[in-house]
């Protein structure tokens, strides 16, 4: 894989962060070489450790987020051709705690061949856009690794995206179930971008601003793209009910902004041939397909860009064919699937100088066994024997079964109810890993202790009883996995 040599600085007016990419598991590190950065080993650091305050929820003002936007597929380039990554890998630095701490104190004077980008503003992004695939790599997959420093040279850790796919070049064919992975699935994330004959330097982005929808040449939004059907019953008031599957040409979609939610009116997704929008083709929309949106409520009109701005384009049918209409450069976009991976992590009160890597990342949750001896086994990657579970704002007695598993005792539900056993409301706790020093891992995940309407015939006489249920943040959309009683 052919990298360009550049180091990216996230500064800030006292704490910038040196970023660097490299396509993982090579080791081929992108920084500059005009200075190259020595990071001291483990050993050489100091060992802190140090429990949290006991209160994780309070902390929150202090965490550090990490978030990585990429596309699902990137393009081979062959010969001296140079196809970046488009949308281009963008790394978000958010969180007041980038702002606290030994963050305040560091040195601004290295020098890199970089960009720059304020963390004090709201946004503060990185785009790599000189990265490109060469057709010397073999590899049909691989992910990208971004290692984040300190200015002075110490390291923050290192963030792994997700997994990519290499494509030679967008498939024209119908696509089936055994090509699933390059198909757009309702719910996914996408993006669209517009490119004037094939010009790289004239894309521009479908992007949101204030929340207004505007075509940016710089900046890239991840839209979530669900498919719909028209429900009659509601059809005056806009009814729009969600469905699932593969999203195909002709269906009704809607595209919302992950990130303020912001959305677009249900339009009718239509496929590009030559600068014409097919009307009567039905097949599932691929990586890198050229496609039109067309306005529900107006046939004639279509999603379109000039300059900087979204407008509608009114479109007239081709002479030649009533199957087809004939669209300006504006209105043709290209949709691509992207991945969105968030890290939060938060030094609490401790004063932390290892990497927050090796980066615990959860996956799901199962509940075992149930009475007073409830486990809940939690299944992910990246787990050592230095982590332990932490319920809310209590610890969890934690068992270290593999880098892919740990299991931890489902505290009593009277920790979280003032001493009571008896359950009368529904209880919600955040799910947090702990390090040893003291950093704490966010999750996207949470515990529900739900009361039981009843209790059991052996326990009808009892003065507890309760439901404990383990379950996810609805707020990520995930459904809550088997349930005990007590």
């Amino acid at each position: 894989m052919a990298w360009s040599s550049t180091s990216v600085l996230v500064e800030a007016t006292s704490y910038p962060i040196i970023v660097s990419w490299t396509s993982h598991p090579t080791n081929h590190t992108l920084v500059s070489k005009l200075q190259q950065p020595t990071i001291p080993s483990s050993s050489e650091r100091p060992q802190s450790h140090r429990r949290p305050s006991g209160n994780l929820g309070r902390e929150a003002h202090a965490d550090q987020s990490v978030t990585i936007l990429h596309a699902k597929v990137a393009q081979k380039s062959y010969g001296n051709e140079k196809r970046f990554f488009c949308p281009p890998p963008c790394v978000y630095i958010t969180g007041h705690g980038w702002k606290m701490g030994p963050f305040t104190t560091i040195s601004t004077h290295l020098k890199f061949l970089c960009h720059h980008v304020g963390l004090a503003e709201k946004n503060s992004a990185v785009l790599h856009t000189s990265l490109f695939i060469s057709d010397q790599d073999k590899r049909k997959h691989f992910c990208l690794l971004l290692r984040l420093f300190l200015n002075n040279r110490q390291e923050v850790g290192s963030f792994q995206s997700r997994m990519i796919k290499v494509i030679s070049k967008p498939s024209q064919k119908r696509q089936s179930m055994k090509n699933a992975d390059l198909c757009i699935s309702s719910c996914s994330r996408v993006a669209l971008f517009n490119r004037l004959r094939s010009q790289t330097v004239s894309t521009r982005y479908l992007s949101v601003d204030r929340g207004a929808f505007i075509a940016s040449a710089r900046h890239w939004t991840a839209f979530t793209i669900t498919m719909g059907k028209l429900d009659d019953q509601c059809a005056e008031q806009g009814g729009f009910v969600l469905s699932e599957g593969f999203i195909c040409y002709g269906c009704v979609v809607q595209l919302v902004c992950t990130e303020s939610g912001a959305a677009l009116p249900p339009m009718v997704i239509r496929k590009v041939n030559k600068q014409h929008a097919i009307l009567d083709v039905d097949e599932p929309v691929s990586q890198l397909h050229k496609c039109a949106f067309q306005f529900r409520d107006n046939p004639h009109a279509y999603l379109c860009l000039t300059n900087d701005a979204i407008i509608e384009y009114q479109a007239p049918f081709s002479v030649r064919d009533p199957s087809k209409v004939v669209l300006n450069d504006g209105s043709c976009w290209t949709i691509i699937g992207v991945e969105v991976v968030e890290f939060t992590f938060n030094q609490g009160l401790a004063c932390i100088t290892t990497p927050v890597s090796p980066f615990p990342v959860v996956t799901g949750l199962e509940v075992n066994g149930g009475g007073h001896v409830a486990m809940l086994e939690i299944h992910g990657e990246n787990f050592t024997p230095h982590l332990k579970v932490w319920f809310g704002n209590g610890e969890a007695e934690t068992m270290y079964k593999s880098p892919k598993s740990l299991l931890c005792v489902v505290p009593d539900v009277s920790v979280f109810s003032d001493g009571w056993r008896c359950l009368r409301r529904v209880i919600t706790v955040p799910l947090s890993l702990v390090r040893l020093d003291g950093l704490i891992y966010r999750t996207s995940y949470s515990f529900t202790y739900t009361p039981e309407l009843q209790p059991p015939p052996s326990a009808r006489m009892t003065a507890g009883g309760g439901k404990r249920e383990g379950g996810m943040d609805v707020k990520r959309g995930r459904t809550a996995p088997t349930s005990y009683s007590t």
